[in-house]
């Protein structure tokens, strides 16, 4: 079996991308709760600043595009330097969820997707890894989602990056599993944050934030190669992959598989898609 290096939370440097909201701000918080020193990435770097400051006095706050390799490098040195640390953990958080029907949607947008929900992680575990190998320990968390096993209608774009994330993770793990080093994965259900607004999901599971960061904190522990949110969607994932699809239709449609597209409330949706440069 394999065995990886014990990171205790206490004193360790955590860098979080997408962390000035949501999940990635949720996780800050846990990770600090824990005695961790956080380092805060995102896109605007006074509000990653106004979330460090909420966070508490180990936590830091930085400008990040994750899809750019001289800022994501930038991000990690600045961490390392501000907290006097080499980096323990990574959580590669950062990511958009842009939705519409597949022949609708614009190649532009799944570009940046793509960028964002791939690339990025690519670009943060080439950069984090070599220091973790050579020093035989550190953790990577890629948060990818339960849709990278369930794909849903009205999402392809961001289905396809997070079954890409998912296969990223995996095969990176299996290349490092001998040095001390672990790569994980966690798979939420849908999450109620702003990535989510204006879908109701129907009887599909919804999860908190706080629940998705729990899950990433205590990966640091157990070193899974990945995590279901909440645990038993896994397994139901895994078991609607292999189940016919004559079984499976009447199943999805009673889970609103369509909720992306017809069970939206525009007027919701369109400030997020707004704010990531998707609307139309």
């Amino acid at each position: 079996m394999t065995r990886f290096t014990p990171i205790p939370l206490e004193g360790a440097l955590v860098a979080i991308t997408g962390a000035a909201r949501g999940i990635g701000l949720a996780t800050a918080r846990a990770f600090h709760e824990a005695g961790a020193f956080v380092a805060i990435g995102d896109l605007d770097g006074a509000f990653s600043a106004e979330a460090a400051a909420s966070v508490g006095t180990r936590a830091s706050g930085h400008v990040l595009d994750v899809s750019d390799r001289a800022s994501y490098a930038a991000f990690l040195a600045a961490a390392e330097e501000t907290h006097g640390k080499p980096l323990d953990v990574l959580v590669n958080n950062a990511g958009i969820m842009p939705s519409a029907p597949f022949l609708e949607q614009r190649d532009d947008v799944d570009r940046t997707t793509w960028e964002i929900n791939v690339l990025g992680p690519s670009i943060g575990m080439r950069l984090a890894l070599p220091g973790m190998i050579q020093r035989g320990r550190g953790h990577v968390v890629n948060v990818c989602s339960l849709v990278g096993r369930y794909p849903l209608q009205g999402l392809a774009g961001y289905n396809a990056s997070k079954f890409a994330a998912l296969g990223l993770t995996q095969s990176v793990r299996r290349e490092v599993r001998d040095t001390g080093v672990s790569v994980s994965a966690i798979l939420p259900s849908a999450v109620k944050t702003e990535l989510a607004s204006g879908i109701d999901f129907g009887l599909v599971p919804q999860v908190e934030p706080e629940d998705v960061a729990r899950a990433v904190v205590k990966s640091v522990r157990h070193r899974r190669c990945e995590t279901a949110v909440p645990r038993y969607v896994g397994a139901a994932a895994r078991a609607g992959m292999v189940t016919p699809e004559s079984l499976m239709a009447p199943i999805r449609t009673l889970l609103h598989d369509d909720a992306p597209i017809a069970h939206v409330d525009a007027s919701v949706r369109a400030g997020y898609l707004k704010r990531i440069g998707s609307d139309a």
